[in-house]
């Protein structure tokens, strides 16, 4: 297993790696919506947060090489259901057909009180 780090994306908060490298697969963790250059919660609503959450996931992918199209599978948490419309707008700006799998949870909370978190996992291959 081999970490993968940016530093076009947020540093990680906590004891964990922004995406990790197992043979073909990269697993990234949970993006936020921190602006990279400040490590603050970027201003704005759920469009704003779910751009920038995309824009970080962006950038951890290209440590790497990558981007949307390398993405099979993406989980969506959001604290407030009834945004899924406009984060699926946003989502659809970044990914294209064939789409990957995923899935989407409301939660009770997010780490510094932000509205969106989202994981992928990629293959290389």
């Amino acid at each position: 297993m081999d970490a993968v780090s940016t530093d076009k994306a947020p540093k990680a908060i906590g004891p964990y790696s922004q995406a990790v490298k197992v043979g073909s697969w990269l697993f990234l963790s949970g993006q936020i919506p921190l602006d990279p250059a400040t490590g603050n919660v970027v201003a704005g609503g759920i469009s704003e947060q779910t751009d920038r959450v995309l824009k970080n996931i962006e950038a951890v992918l290209g440590a790497k090489g990558l981007n949307f199209k390398h993405v099979v599978k993406t989980t969506i948490f959001l604290t407030d259901l009834s945004t899924f419309t406009t984060v699926n707008e946003i989502y659809g700006r970044y990914f294209k057909e064939p789409y990957p799998a995923r899935s989407t949870v409301q939660v009770a909370k997010l780490p510094k009180e932000v509205m969106v978190e989202i994981e992928v996992i990629a293959n290389m291959g």
